[in-house]
């Protein structure tokens, strides 16, 4: 198979001994894809292809596991990880006008990433946090009561 690590060796073979430890052992897969999405950043679909193969599972298993699961990602993740709430009290409260400034500044649509991976900016349903509305969350840190004025203050925090 022509999966081959963007990694250093340890990651490799670290890989390497997890499909060898689950090989056609379907109770593995999810422990197989959290380790390729540690070292990758993301789930690449090379290894998704691999895992398939090697665990004896039907890629269409696979791929439902990868779009189940909030926690992995099919495409690459920035260093950095925004999240901006969309829930009733953000939405009404200002939270579409700090969108349109986070999209301008990084140049990239929600559900994106930006070029050189400093940044990956996505929309979610609710962060319970509805007291500061609107809320923003870079690497889990909470920037409550966001206005569009606060966007480039806080991008510029994390270089």
């Amino acid at each position: 198979m022509g999966a081959e690590c963007k990694c250093n060796c340890d990651q490799e073979k670290k890989l390497d001994a997890l499909f060898a430890q689950y090989k056609g052992n379907s109770n593995g897969l999810i422990v197989v894809m959290a380790a390729i999405q540690e070292v990758h950043g993301y789930l690449p679909k090379d290894f998704l292809v691999k895992t398939a193969e090697e665990l004896g599972v039907p890629l269409s298993d696979v791929y439902g596991v990868a779009t189940f699961y909030a926690a992995f990602s099919l495409r690459p993740r920035g260093r950095h990880c925004v999240n901006l709430c969309l829930g009733t009290a953000c939405y009404v409260k200002g939270a579409p006008d700090v969108q349109t400034i986070l999209e301008q500044e990084m140049g990239i649509k929600a559900g994106n990433t930006t070029e050189d991976r400093r940044f990956s900016l996505d929309l979610v349903r609710c962060l319970g946090a509805c007291g500061i509305a609107p809320v923003l969350t870079v690497n889990g840190e909470v920037y409550p009561r966001m206005t569009a004025e606060k966007v480039n203050e806080i991008l510029a925090k994390y270089e």
